[in-house]
């Protein structure tokens, strides 16, 4: 990878982490928010009909929390395969993924025929 190459993905891994980082805090803040509105509230949420109850609004949020904190350890780890060499390199063929692949997914691992 040429060192132009190299500085292309670290911008491109860098714009999708900083944007992952934001969605961890916006889904923090919610999650919060979900948790302190359900300790200041005696309702029987289980119940009403009006719609979902705090515990489904709660496990979806964690779900999703969850998803963001693996895409930014994904991130984390495409930054050291650029550091090593190995970024957009398919780890099952060996042959490089193509560049709007990685443009869509900077932390792909497989190109589009191994995926």
């Amino acid at each position: 990878m040429t060192k132009s190459a190299a500085a292309t993905a670290r911008g491109r891994i860098a714009a999708e982490r900083a944007a992952t980082v934001h969605r961890i805090e916006s889904l923090n803040a919610r999650l919060n928010d979900i948790l302190d509105g359900s300790e200041l509230s005696t309702n029987d949420d289980e119940h009403d009909p009006e719609g979902s109850t705090i515990a489904f609004e709660r496990a979806q949020v964690a779900s999703l929390l969850g998803d963001a904190r693996q895409d930014l350890e994904d991130l984390d780890a495409a930054l050291r395969r650029v550091d090593d060499g190995s970024y957009g390199i398919c780890v099952k063929c060996g042959q490089s993924i193509g560049a709007e692949r990685l443009d869509v997914l900077p932390a792909a691992l497989r190109c589009i025929d191994c995926s």
